[in-house]
């Protein structure tokens, strides 16, 4: 519960500086080509995040889990190897962004980018270490500390990115505000690691000799389900802007934004139950692990179908009055992603578990089919229906990965499946009435204050209705409320 806790302050922190860095950047600082670019040149450098990243962390963080029980003296030997690894990739991945800056820049038909890949090298090194160091800490199972990480980041990112905005760099400054962040959250993050956790099993035992093979295969499937990761959320950014143009891809951008914005708590509930489903499958309590599965379940469905639901039908008013009329383009985005919060809220409660409980392989090959499939839809959609395609491609290829996921929780895990379609028909219930209210007060809206009102007024007939269903135990809440706040 206290990971929980510490997680949904992390993200709330990361909510809050992301939302106002996007209607800062969109509002006051910068053009929508020029947002384009910014955004178009993060999703190349997430690409080469992948070549990093190389699933060395949670390859350590699945280790240390295992180890801390059976041989806890080989732990300072995981962190240091798993690190020595990165630093590798580090080193290679962001010497070869440099060098093939202009070329890089040629293929994606847009050479304003190559000042940022120059500068993003430096984005792809502390982006991975803050990572590594979040990833590390789970593995202790000290969500708390990655919490803290994360919160730290984020927070820094917004000060330096405002900073550097009002000196007037534009936006490569908002690019080094990322690389700033970040990096202050490296630095902490390692620092903590190897000066307060790792001293406390300090010994004389030498590394066991199959150990760095060991980090080095587990992190192969790992590095194929980041691979599809990562084409999830950057090539179809990267797509948009070959197709298409700067501004295209600030629509979709900010669209997918707001998706992640929402996505927040099931981000965070994701992160922190993920390592108890692997402890309960060790200790062989899969009655357990089933029954903390289904609740996450059920909570995050009450949660995003209505969520969803209201963002289709809000979409026109958030775009006009938060983000201005530059922007309309990506209102029709939106309302795509409107399905898709759901399918990525599902998804954050269920992949980091697959990995805990040894099924990375199977999440991998899943990952990657949907990722290749996503591709392939946007490389036949962009070009003939625009932005909105990507996102259309997004949810269809999000719907087979989450049928797949589902399945495996189903193998692992005995879950209750009458108790799900209960409450899925109780949460349908819920979701309509929130949408009538919704509909009834669209016509009301004129500005942000009214449209605050109505997103409050769907909240309380939201929360009344799964009270009413039985969906939504008050005494429970209350106790939530309190301990986040305390």
């Amino acid at each position: 519960m206290q990971g929980l806790q510490a997680m949904l302050v992390a993200e709330g922190a990361r909510m809050i500086s992301k939302g106002l860095i996007v209607v800062l950047l969109a509002n006051m600082f910068l053009s929508p080509d020029e947002y384009g670019l910014l955004f178009l040149s993060l999703s190349i450098l997430g690409t080469g995040l992948l070549f990093s990243y190389l699933g060395f962390a949670k390859s350590a963080a699945r280790y240390i889990t295992e180890y801390k029980t059976t041989d806890p003296d080989q732990i300072p030997h995981i962190v240091t190897t798993s690190l020595r690894y990165n630093l590798l990739s580090i080193g290679v991945v962001s010497l070869t962004v440099v060098l093939g800056s202009e070329i890089i820049a040629n293929i994606v038909r847009e050479p304003s980018v190559q000042p940022f890949l120059v500068v993003g090298a430096l984005y792809i090194a502390t982006m991975t270490l803050s990572k590594f160091a979040s990833v590390v800490f789970q593995g202790f199972n000290r969500v708390r500390w990655s919490a803290c990480i994360g919160a730290l980041s984020n927070v820094s990112l917004l000060a330096f990115t405002v900073l550097f905005l009002l000196f007037g760099l534009g936006a490569i400054g908002a690019l080094a505000g990322y690389v700033v962040g970040y990096g202050l959250a490296a630095v902490v993050g390692l620092g903590v690691i190897y000066t307060r956790f790792l001293p406390r099993y300090a010994s004389t035992t030498p590394p066991d000799p199959e150990l760095s093979g060991k980090i080095l295969r587990y992190s192969i499937p790992l590095t194929i389900t980041r691979g599809g990761h990562t084409l999830d959320k950057n090539v179809d950014t990267i797509l948009v802007g070959f197709f298409l143009s700067p501004a295209a891809v600030a629509y979709y951008v900010l669209a997918k934004q707001i998706a992640d914005f929402v996505t927040v708590p099931a981000t965070s509930l994701g992160f922190a139950v993920s390592p108890a489903y692997g402890e309960q499958k060790a200790s062989d309590s899969l009655h357990n692990a089933g029954t903390l599965y289904e609740h996450a379940f059920i909570h995050t469905m009450l949660l995003y179908c209505p969520a969803g639901i209201g963002l289709i039908l809000i979409a026109r008013p958030t775009i006009t009055y938060v983000f201005g009329a530059d922007y309309l383009g990506a209102v029709p985005v939106v309302q795509v992603f409107g399905v898709y919060i759901l399918l990525r809220s599902i998804d954050k409660i269920t992949n980091d578990g697959l990995d805990f409980v040894g099924r990375a392989r199977e999440r991998a090959i899943a990952k990657t089919g949907a990722s290749v499939g996503n591709v392939a839809l946007n490389v036949a959609l962009i070009p003939v229906i625009g932005v909105v395609g990507a996102a259309i491609s997004t949810v269809v290829t999000y719907m087979a990965l989450i049928a797949v996921e589902l399945y495996i929780i189903d193998q692992e895990f005995p879950i209750d499946r009458w108790l799900l379609v209960r409450s899925i028909g109780a949460i349908a219930v819920v979701t309509a009435g929130m949408s009538v209210v919704v509909a009834a007060g669209l016509p009301f809206v004129s500005g942000l204050i009214t449209l605050l009102l109505l997103i409050g007024a769907a909240i309380c007939v939201w929360a009344l209705l799964a009270v009413g269903v039985g969906l939504l135990d008050t005494e429970v809440v209350s106790i939530a409320i309190k301990s986040v706040i305390e």
